[in-house]
């Protein structure tokens, strides 16, 4: 079985952007994706997704993947 990873951190590091700032340009509370990061989400909107993807300049598939359960 497999979990969703989301890779956040590792975007942000590549575009020397901070959580504080992708929160300021999609509109999504830094608690909000502080949980996404951390691979604590049970969900996320597409509207989010989309945002956050345009935001980073990335995929869908660069954010979340899919990683071997522990």
């Amino acid at each position: 079985m497999a979990l969703v990873h989301c890779r956040l951190d590792e975007l942000l590091a590549e575009r020397g952007m901070t959580l504080v700032e992708l929160s300021a340009r999609v509109g999504v509370s830094v608690v909000n994706l502080s949980v996404l990061k951390n691979d604590r989400a049970k969900a996320i909107r597409f509207s989010t997704l989309e945002a956050i993807c345009v935001a980073l300049g990335c995929e869908i598939g660069e954010l979340l993947t899919l990683a071997p359960q522990p």
